[in-house]
């Protein structure tokens, strides 16, 4: 389960020309089930996306201290499928790793009614599940984070002893292009 979070001032949906949610300051959620989740995964998505300090705290001017549920502020969920785009082959997106309409549909009426549960359910505000929505917010910072509900499949490059943890690359590992001449004047024959 994967979820694009987005620190905002206000957000709305429309949909056929009709605002159907809108919140004030708070966090912008994009939610993509894929084939694979279950109810775990939502358990877990839930949680950080709720503890997560992306909010500055107001008494120290001090940045990245305060989760939305610190600041008593909204969420606006929309689903979309889209997050589990693979786009590897060719130029056309494949949702092969989106869940189904229907199943997806369920399980995200389960990650709304979690949100609630662990949150305030008045604070919880949604789109229209698989209707095309126009989306609108004032992103703050801006701040927008990718989540994801299972470890990264990623690989991550070895790196030098003397710069390990560090997060930063060594200049030795950076790769360095080989020199090039350019000659002047007429071609040799």
């Amino acid at each position: 389960m994967r979820a694009v979070l987005q620190r905002v001032a206000s957000a709305s949906v429309t949909v056929d020309g009709a605002v159907v949610s809108e919140i004030s300051k708070g966090l912008m959620v994009l939610v993509g089930i894929g084939t694979d989740d279950t109810v775990a995964d939502i358990e877990v998505l839930t949680n950080k996306i709720l503890q997560i300090r992306v909010f500055d705290d107001p008494a120290t001017g001090s940045m990245w201290k305060q989760s939305v549920k610190d600041i008593n502020g909204d969420l606006l969920c929309v689903s979309q499928f889209t997050l589990f785009a693979n786009t590897h082959k060719g130029n056309k997106p494949d949702f092969h790793r989106a869940m189904g309409s229907e199943k997806s549909k369920e399980m995200y009426a389960l990650f709304l009614e979690r949100m609630g549960k662990l949150y305030k359910p008045e604070k919880i505000k949604d789109g229209k599940f698989g209707a095309m929505m126009n989306v609108s917010l004032t992103n703050e910072g801006p701040v927008t984070l990718t989540l994801d509900s299972r470890k990264f499949e990623y690989v991550e490059q070895s790196q030098p002893a003397s710069r390990k943890g560090s997060g930063k690359p060594s200049r030795s590992s950076i790769p360095t292009p080989a020199p090039t001449t350019t000659s002047v004047g007429p071609p040799e024959v």
